[in-house]
């Protein structure tokens, strides 16, 4: 472990962090609504085999991957400066072979896209898959810098989780809008985490918290498919583990406001999605995927601790 967690490429796509990407995958395809009989879109859900939700998971994988890696290309510069110790800076890995494992990456996550919607016989994955790696680029490249850029990574994970639901279908919107929130959150803490938020901006992340977590409270509490309420409980305590870690990340934040509390925050947030999203498992019905995300949650975690994320 500590040998993989030293490879710089390890280091440069943040692999522990990937873990954070199937529970978006799962929850959308979880709130997607049915088909009506008979339509294309039916004949598409009877094809979401297991393979094709692989396929589906894998690629929004991999897009996760490339966005880690260009992020590093594209930041190589400052990165000189404020973080020596990433892998372009420190001369482990070349700036060159950084743009070329994000462009593999994203070519490989069209691919398996393409792949997915060819067996399950939709198109679905395909056309949320192509924006979402676009968005991916465009946040990298050129949004990260500006203002519109915390909303273009939030937008980037709300795509995420509408790749499962095969499209913007309507009762998925409320789930990738959560889940997006919450990124818009982190995002917006991480542009100030290599010199320590200031305290408007740590009370403004506590205070988002409070919102996420009542929005995702309402949003998973409502009467859903047959199932649902036996999980009630699992629903209750994934938002409570989230609402413990975030609100203790933040208060951090607030009370030390230096580089080390920013970072720490933004770490806590990153996996902090994974309850966010067995809640949203829950609701629907899906025990099992739901207790998977939070024992996954934990064991990422544990990664994280080894690899730097941010």
């Amino acid at each position: 472990m500590t040998s993989l967690a030293a490879s710089p490429l390890v280091r440069l796509v943040r692999l522990p962090s990937v873990i954070t990407v199937p529970g978006d995958v799962l929850a959308g395809a979880a709130w997607a609504p049915a088909d009506p009989a008979g339509s294309a879109g039916a004949a598409a859900a009877r094809g979401a085999t297991a393979p094709v939700a692989a396929a589906r998971v894998a690629s929004s994988s991999l897009t996760y991957l490339a966005g880690m890696a260009l992020n590093d290309w594209a930041d190589r510069q400052e990165d000189a400066v404020e973080r020596p110790t990433r892998p372009i800076p420190a001369g482990e890995i070349g700036a060159g072979t950084a743009l070329a494992v994000a462009v593999a990456l994203s070519a490989g996550a069209l691919a398996l896209a393409a792949a997915g919607d060819r067996r399950g016989r939709g198109r679905g994955s395909l056309a949320i898959t192509a924006p979402l790696l676009a968005t991916v680029w465009a946040y990298d490249v050129k949004a990260k810098q500006t203002p519109t850029g915390p909303w273009t990574m939030a937008l980037a994970r709300a795509l995420d989780v509408l790749v499962g639901a095969r499209g913007p279908r309507r009762d998925a919107l409320a789930p990738a809008g959560l889940i997006g929130a919450h990124t818009l959150l982190i995002t917006l803490v991480s542009r100030e985490e290599a010199r320590g938020a200031s305290r408007r901006l740590a009370a403004g992340a506590l205070g988002g918290v409070a919102v996420t977590t009542v929005a995702a409270t309402a949003l998973v509490s409502r009467a859903h498919p047959r199932g649902a309420r036996a999980s009630r409980g699992l629903r209750l305590a994934s938002i409570a583990v989230y609402a413990s870690v975030m609100s203790r990340a933040g208060i951090g934040a607030l009370r030390d406001g230096d580089a080390a509390s920013a970072q720490r925050f933004v770490g806590a947030g990153v996996f902090a999605n994974m309850p966010l999203q067995a809640a949203l498992l829950a609701a629907r019905g899906r025990t099992l995927q739901a207790a998977t995300v939070l024992g996954a949650w934990q064991f990422g975690r544990g990664l994280g601790r080894r690899v730097a994320i941010t």
